[in-house]
């Protein structure tokens, strides 16, 4: 009797290694599928198979109807700059985020271990940390939540009823506010934008993991070094994990570029008008790649409170030691001058924020980029470039 392939898992990871990506079904599904290795191997493969999935059967059934680039619609699909930017940008690039993030973010999370933050008293919270976080990327039940989701509010309500454009279009008419779709508006609503969303969404759990495992790491006594170097006592590298994310704030500009386009190019209107739209847009997807990192911020604040104080005392010690040998003939100093002023100082000037304000405007622009070609429809190109030179110039 032939035996039983044995199920797939995930594969055995270092002690302390940690990958937010490695894990739940859809994951299992890729590897099965042979879309994925088990390190997030065949990168190209995954992201040709899920965007012909997601877009040429729109392509095709846009063309069976006529409404590819005419047809007697306002939008035909070839000219729909949200779906052609939704699938053949935004889509590939959270897809890449997955290799970027396993690749960047495990060492950064091993070095709570290397640089000896985690101590023999906290290991075993801190393994808990790591546990808890791996049960959650590997929920089933999350991701079935997360595809009820999408398809009850997401396809449904915001789509159907917000998102759409108010004019003819490839995907169907409007009537009375409600969407009515043609066969390629089908395919759409029930299997691309379902496809889209859900891995958008899915990134976002996966951020609400990595922040409850760093609140988790925040409540533990963390051995702080006050006077480190990166200026943010030894957290200074949770940074990095910050420009990993990378890859999504692009999807996320992106995004609302192709949105902005479609109302600008078949519903008349300015890019003014979305000051709002661009500048919430942009705070949310900031706050939900850097804003995980503010639950260290009352560490940090600690920690500098209580090195101050520390080497307040030291301080203090060792300039009556130096009054004491050169005013008053007494004991020879035994507490060096120089490196303790300049410990002091390091204190002094510690952040409070494990990230840098480099960080925040290196993540806006990555965010914003998507949107300036979008400048070209209030002014010309030759009239963009001379303004740009006379503000360099």
């Amino acid at each position: 009797m032939k035996p039983a392939n044995p199920p797939i898992t995930a594969p055995a990871a270092e002690p302390y290694d940690f990958s937010l990506v490695l894990g739940g079904p859809l994951y299992q599904l890729f590897r099965r599928a042979h879309l994925s290795g088990d390190t997030l191997e065949l990168l190209r493969r995954r992201v040709l198979a899920l965007t012909l999935f997601a877009w040429l059967p729109l392509l095709a059934l846009s063309v069976l109807e006529g409404h590819a680039w005419g047809g007697g619609v306002v939008m035909p699909f070839l000219f729909d700059v949200d779906v052609q930017v939704r699938f053949l940008v935004a889509l590939p690039l959270i897809v890449i985020a997955e290799l970027v993030v396993h690749r960047d973010m495990r060492p950064v999370v091993r070095q709570f271990m290397e640089r000896g933050l985690v101590t023999d008293e906290i290991r075993e919270k801190y393994e808990a940390a790591l546990a808890l976080a791996q049960r959650l990327r590997n929920s089933v039940i999350a991701e079935v939540l997360m595809l009820a989701f999408v398809y009850g509010v997401g396809v449904l309500f915001i789509w159907r009823t917000r998102a759409a454009v108010d004019v003819s279009s490839w995907y169907g008419g409007s009537t009375a506010g409600v969407l009515n779709p043609s066969l390629a508006g089908w395919w759409f609503g029930c299997v691309s934008l379902p496809l889209f969303q859900f891995i958008l969404l899915r990134w976002y759990f996966r951020l609400f993991i990595w922040a409850r495992f760093l609140w988790q790491v925040s409540r533990i006594k963390l051995k702080l070094v006050p006077t480190h170097p990166d200026g943010c006592a030894g957290l200074g590298f949770l940074a990095d994990v910050c420009l990993a994310f990378s890859p999504i704030l692009l999807a996320q500009g992106a995004l609302l570029a192709g949105t902005l386009a479609n109302q600008i190019f078949f519903a008349g209107a300015k890019l003014p008008e979305f000051k709002l739209e661009i500048v919430g847009m942009v705070a949310l997807a900031l706050f939900a790649v850097m804003g995980p990192l503010l639950v260290f911020v009352p560490v940090l604040v600690r920690a500098k409170r209580d090195g101050l104080r520390e080497y307040g005392a030291l301080a203090q010690r060792g300039l009556r030691e130096f009054d004491q040998e050169w005013l008053h003939e007494g004991a020879a100093t035994k507490v060096p001058l120089m490196p303790m002023f300049k410990s002091f100082d390091a204190v002094k000037d510690m952040r409070a924020l494990p990230f840098t304000r480099q960080t925040v405007l290196q993540l806006t622009v990555l965010t914003l980029l998507p949107l300036v070609p979008l400048l070209l429809t209030m002014v010309s190109f030759e009239e963009l470039i001379d303004r740009v030179l006379k503000v360099i110039f």
